[in-house]
């Protein structure tokens, strides 16, 4: 046994790790699953090359930020309900105070901040959802069938905009899935270090459910802001299938037509958020910085942050007990291929409405996301250089034109 694998067991120890991969994991969900591999499979041999596939697969299969999941579900399979919280606390901290920070600048310093600047992160935005579109396309509709899915969902959360609607087109596809798609048995895995008891995770799952049910309805009856942000973000954490980019469509409908987050802001802080290290979920601490009512700065960063994040907590460690008999489930796996491929048509909704139609606003701006597009999916540039580098062309831009 090597020296890392002796030392690395207490909470302090997975939250020191989890820490640097925070301050340093640049590139999205992808790539986060890719320095995990290299920090945990190959550097620290915790668990089996299949095993971390097994748990990739689960967290792909539960809702929430797959990579985040997957961090949540290292350090509890290590150092138990500590370790989770430490694995999650090193690896968002640092991207979600980087968040905050920018929506308190943005609101203290914001006409000072050069002209073109947000407009150029806006623009980047366009971009980078495009990207996602294109990569999750291509993986989770390879069929005419998916295809079609994909293209059904995306015209019918565009025609009905609600939140709503967008859970009701999840719940659709996932019985098509089950009418159309037979996925093959696979029994090739190596078993998870499980450290939950099937006791515990009916209890998490439970309180999963009864927190989604609860906090819409104890939001009507006691009408205030600080639950119904607790709500919406909750939800929104709870209904995201697929990878971070895909809850945009989710939180744009939940802070935009209600006026908490202007439009501009809530596109701006998006593209910054492809700047940072981290998950993409920590935009959720934009967010809740940016109110425009109490509670936000802080305090509502931290509460957006949390409450987007709950429902992965829940559903990691109430789902571990049982992957073992739902990996095996074919009718499940079924209901999850058409859940994919609507869920990229969500994706591909919000790549419209609001991304594009609030920041394509002539041809300066096509050429600008155009580039940006090329640089990111062909020059194969880091998303920080290419978010810093669309700032400062917005503000070129407004010089020469």
């Amino acid at each position: 046994m090597t020296e890392a694998k002796q030392t690395d067991r207490s909470a302090w120890a997975v939250f020191l790790i989890f820490l640097r991969l925070g301050l340093t994991s640049f590139g999205g969900p992808v790539a986060h699953l890719g320095y995990f591999r290299d920090e945990f499979v190959i550097r620290r041999q915790w668990l089996t090359e299949r095993s971390y596939a097994d748990l990739v697969a689960l967290c792909q299969f539960l809702p929430g930020p797959a990579s985040s999941q997957v961090g949540l579900a290292l350090g509890l399979t290590r150092s138990g309900y500590p370790g989770a919280l430490a694995a999650w606390a090193g690896f968002t901290v640092p991207s979600a105070i980087a968040m905050i920070l920018f929506a308190l600048g943005i609101a203290s310093y914001g006409e000072a901040m050069p002209p073109g600047v947000l407009q150029g992160l806006k623009v980047v935005a366009v971009a980078v959802v495009a990207q996602a579109v294109w990569g999750m396309a291509r993986n989770l509709c390879p069929d005419a069938a998916r295809v079609t899915i994909m293209a059904a969902a995306a015209c019918a959360v565009l025609l009905v905009p609600s939140v709503w609607s967008q859970v009701g087109v999840i719940l659709i596809a996932a019985v098509i899935g089950l009418v159309l798609f037979r996925p093959g048995q696979d029994d090739g895995h190596d078993p998870l270090p499980i450290t939950v008891t099937r006791r515990a995770g009916l209890f998490w799952l439970g309180l999963f459910f009864s927190l989604l049910i609860g906090l819409p309805l104890a939001a009507a009856m006691f009408p205030g802001q600080t639950l119904a942000l607790i709500d919406a973000f909750y939800r929104a954490g709870s209904l995201v299938f697929g990878g971070g980019h895909v809850v945009l469509p989710l939180l744009q409908a939940e802070v935009v037509p209600t006026g908490w987050v202007t439009g501009d802001a809530f596109l701006a802080g998006y593209g910054a958020a492809q700047a940072v290290p981290g998950p993409l979920f920590t935009f959720s601490a934009f967010l809740g910085a940016s109110m425009n009512q109490a509670p936000s700065g802080w305090w509502g960063g931290i509460i957006a942050l949390v409450a987007i994040f709950l429902p992965s907590f829940l559903l990691v460690a109430g789902g571990l007990p049982f992957w073992e008999q739902l990996r095996q489930n074919l009718r499940a796996r079924a209901a999850l291929l058409g859940v994919n491929a609507a869920v990229v048509g969500l994706l591909l909704a919000a790549l419209y409405q609001p991304v594009w139609t609030s920041a394509i606003k002539g041809p300066g701006d096509f050429a600008l996301g155009l580039v940006a597009l090329v640089a990111l999916m062909f020059w194969k540039l880091p998303p920080w250089l290419v978010v810093l580098s669309s700032g400062v062309v917005g503000w070129l831009m407004t010089l020469v034109f």
